[in-house]
């Protein structure tokens, strides 16, 4: 059976011959089966590790997808967890939003550790080199309906960024405690005049209320301004509010289990909010009506 597949860019810590034999990952805490690639090469890119789950990263991604799938709400799963490296910050600044900034967003960037910034080729490698070696060693389907880019911090600005600069590629982009205020808000001006179309397209954001994400809210409003503005409704896109989750690994499981008494709709206004409840269930997991499942 060919599966959707998921390019899930994990911020927790010439191509790859399909020769070589990936390592299985075994814990007692893993669900399913993970093949890792270690050192996956690229010409684009410095190696960094690859895991391929398949529902036969400590999000819970794997348990989670597991009991979705066993229920039949979503259609069986790959997820490609790319590990991040030293360079995480400069692959993950979305390089056309950083080089439209004003000298002041840039500054306040290098504060944050953001001078050269590499993501370009760090979406080529994603999108000409990984993308392709996944399609070709596992049964995937591979048009933009079953392929989504996902990930927490940087990695949600690098996955809005790539559902951007890369339309026909990808379907859905999960950016969770969206790391907007780099370059202090550039992202959003960014988006402003590139993001794809609502009407093949879903996004889902999340934020929490402590420690870094705490200063999100601002930031991500904004951003939700634009979405409703370019025309996404309820049906394409999903904001959540964790009040008082912090910008950790342990509060970003929440964007997997989707705890309702925890979380606020920020979307509330979009005119078809009276949708059934399993409908609007389907959309937080990330699965699209057909139903399709994010990482």
């Amino acid at each position: 059976m060919r599966t959707i597949t998921i390019l899930a860019v994990i911020l927790l810590f010439s191509a790859l011959s399909a020769a070589q034999t990936p390592e299985t990952v075994i814990g007692p805490n893993i669900t399913g089966k993970i093949e890792r690639y270690k050192n996956f090469p690229s010409d684009k890119v410095a190696p960094r590790n690859v895991d391929v789950w398949q529902n036969k990263q400590e999000w819970h991604a794997d348990e989670v997808l597991a009991k979705l799938i066993a229920e039949k709400k979503v259609r069986e799963t790959i997820i490609v967890g790319v590990w991040n490296t030293p360079k995480r910050r400069e692959e993950y600044m979305p390089q056309k939003a950083f080089e439209m900034a004003s000298a002041d967003q840039k500054k306040e960037a290098a504060t944050f550790g953001i001078t050269g910034v590499v993501s370009d080729n760090y979406l080529k490698f994603l999108v000409d080199e990984l993308k392709p070696f996944i399609d070709r060693n596992f049964p995937t389907k591979r048009d933009r309906g079953n392929t989504f880019v996902m990930g927490s911090s940087m990695g949600g600005l690098i996955s809005l960024y790539a559902i951007s600069e890369y339309p026909n590629i990808f379907g859905g982009a999960g950016c969770l405690s969206t790391h907007f205020p780099a370059g202090n808000g550039v992202m959003i001006d960014y988006i402003r005049s590139n993001l794809p179309s609502p009407k093949n397209h879903r996004i889902y954001f999340d934020y929490g209320t402590a420690t870094l994400d705490s200063s999100y809210e601002p930031f991500q409003l904004r951003a939700d301004d634009l979405m409703r503005a370019k025309g996404f409704t309820a049906e394409s896109w999903i904001t959540k509010k964790f009040e008082g989750d912090d910008h950790s690994e342990k509060a970003g499981r929440n964007g997997w289990t989707f705890r309702s008494n925890s979380c606020s709709e920020t979307e509330s206004k979009a005119p078809d909010r009276k949708r059934p409840a399993l409908e609007r269930k389907r959309l937080r997991t990330g699965a699209q009506a057909s139903p399709l499942a994010t990482a």
